[in-house]
């Protein structure tokens, strides 16, 4: 196991201490019952000595009743100026419970009537009551509570009064933080790509864009899971900084070795209303899964930056080229997915996600250099934001054949239309960033954009086939990936998975029962064989 897998499994440990977190606790809540048992059946770990080794400030109590004890731990907590603080309290998981206390039944199982009953007995509660709130909880909520609550409340929009006479220009900025607006112009740096046939890196356009924004958008803030250099997602401008325990307005977080804490920190970023992002392989998004949910399941508009989203990677081989990793982000619920296929839709990419307020994206951008197409020959990218465009039609005349692509497979799906296109075929080349964007078009735009009596088509994706279906038709051809990748060049593992331009042009004409050269050598029409094959 290599330091990248082994170090992922800590959670915010070093950087708490590293910042000075001192205004962090964590209860530990050592009751030593799980639901197969006791922790001894799998668990002898030293979480105290484990969470000083990280330089947190740790305290123990060793009863949960021991209120004093308790309090105690909080003063220490408060008077910490350093470091954050860790609470082991020691508990008895359904204390009061005559004979299931400190059992793993009380864990996972209904303590049954009887037990409510002797549970109540040692509490001295009525027994026999099902749902009782004391009129003293009423009177306290209802007196004290609310005039301490009130108090606050008044005071607290004092401050912030005080605060916006002050500090208006701050102030406008924490409207917008809390009500997850943009500012006026904060798209108006984001630069436009000339055409050119080396092209940009999806990386390295993402870069130049998220820099562009971030200067215009102050609270937005991220950082890399130790990637940065190579997913070129740091904020490279004058006052950008990294976040430090000396420099609190350090926008660069440094979250180390551990990519599933760089999601789960950014989103707690994102519940305190900053515009987060968090960046890494596309590969790495495996460590992710849970944060990624939450994420979802949060609605929070969180940007998940992944670049080297495809067998593009070459020698890194399969280990680091996804394949399935598309469709499993396109199937979260609440995940908005977009793959740009230039630096163009790279820039609009990010005029469609920076206004989105409650759905996360994911940003997934190629390592290698692609096309920046000519916009003055093919349409906008600003289709980005449908999901997916009508990105180069025939001269004349309706379409017979539709080819879809995304990322880095669109400059060479463009290349296959023009050769179409030259042997008299009218061919359509649909862009498709966004599966999800798209999906969420009224059926009159996707109807436009894939008319549905066109049923010869073609989609193009290094990634798994899974998914497809639902574009092409039962009658249309995917060109994607049913294996696993292979370590070798890039041109090559291209051909031996069958994306090229030639094997684009006769997949669309097998789709419209032409006839057509034999595939040149190394050009494949299946793309199930196995990775081994190339191997050898």
């Amino acid at each position: 196991m290599n330091d990248r897998y082994s170090a992922s499994s800590h959670f915010l440990n070093q950087p708490a201490w590293a910042v000075q977190l001192a205004n962090l606790c964590w209860i530990y809540d050592n009751n030593k019952i799980t639901i197969e048992g006791a922790t001894s059946l799998a668990f002898s770990e030293d979480v105290r000595a484990r969470f000083a080794g990280y330089g947190w400030a740790v305290r123990h109590v060793s009863d949960a009743n021991d209120l004093a004890a308790l309090g105690a731990s909080f003063d220490a907590f408060r008077a910490e100026t350093e470091r954050p603080t860790l609470i082991v309290v020691d508990s008895i998981i359904g204390y009061g419970s005559p004979n299931k206390a400190g059992t793993h039944s009380a864990h996972g199982e209904p303590l049954g009537v009887e037990e409510v009953e002797a549970t109540k007995r040692f509490y001295g509660w009525p027994e026999n009551e099902t749902f009782l709130v004391p009129p003293e909880v009423a009177d306290h909520v209802g007196g004290g509570m609310r005039e301490r609550g009130g108090g606050l409340r008044r005071d607290w929009e004092a401050l912030i009064a005080g605060y916006v006479a002050e500090y208006p220009e701050q102030a406008e900025q924490l409207n917008h933080m809390q009500r997850r607006t943009l500012p006026e112009g904060w798209d108006a740096d984001i630069p436009g790509f000339p055409a050119d046939a080396k092209g940009v890196a999806g990386r390295d356009a993402n870069g130049k864009v998220l820099n562009a924004v971030a200067r215009r958008v102050p609270w937005l803030v991220g950082g890399s899971a130790d990637l940065a250099p190579s997913n070129k997602s740091r904020m490279t401008f004058d006052g950008a900084g990294d976040f430090s325990a000396a420099d609190r307005a350090g926008r660069n977080l440094h979250f180390g070795v551990r990519e599933h804490a760089a999601a789960a920190v950014a989103n707690g970023l994102a519940l305190s209303k900053l515009r987060a992002y968090q960046a890494g392989f596309l590969i790495f998004s495996d460590f992710q899964r849970g944060a990624l949910r939450l994420s979802a399941l949060m609605e929070l508009p969180l940007i998940h930056v992944y670049t080297h989203d495809s067998i593009g990677v070459g020698e890194d081989g399969p280990t680091h080229q996804p394949i399935e990793h598309l469709a499993s982000i396109r199937a979260m619920p609440g995940m908005i997915d977009i793959r740009p296929g230039d630096a163009n839709e790279v820039a609009e990419a990010w005029r469609a996600l920076m206004p989105i307020r409650h759905e996360p994206v994911a940003l997934m951008l190629s390592r290698q250099p692609l096309p920046t197409l000519d916009r003055e020959r093919y349409a906008s990218a600003a289709g980005v934001a449908r999901g997916a465009y009508v990105l180069a039609d025939p001269p004349s005349g309706a379409p017979e054949v539709i080819l879809i692509a995304t990322g880095s497979e669109v400059a060479m799906t463009v290349d296959a239309y023009e050769r179409l296109i030259a042997d008299g075929i009218r061919a359509r080349v649909v862009s498709m960033p966004s599966m999800k964007l798209f999906d969420e078009q009224p059926r009159s735009y996707r109807d436009e954009v894939l008319p549905p009596s066109i049923m010869a088509r073609v989609s193009v994706e290094k990634g798994s086939t899974f998914g497809w279906d639902r574009w092409v038709g039962p009658t249309g051809a995917i060109i994607g990936m049913s294996t696993f990748g292979a370590s070798a060049p890039l041109k090559v593992l291209q051909a031996k998975f069958g994306f090229t331009v030639e094997n684009i042009v006769a997949t669309a004409r097998t789709q419209l029962g032409l006839e057509h050269e034999a595939n040149p050598p190394g050009v494949t029409l299946e793309t199930s064989e196995s990775a081994e094959t190339l191997a050898q």
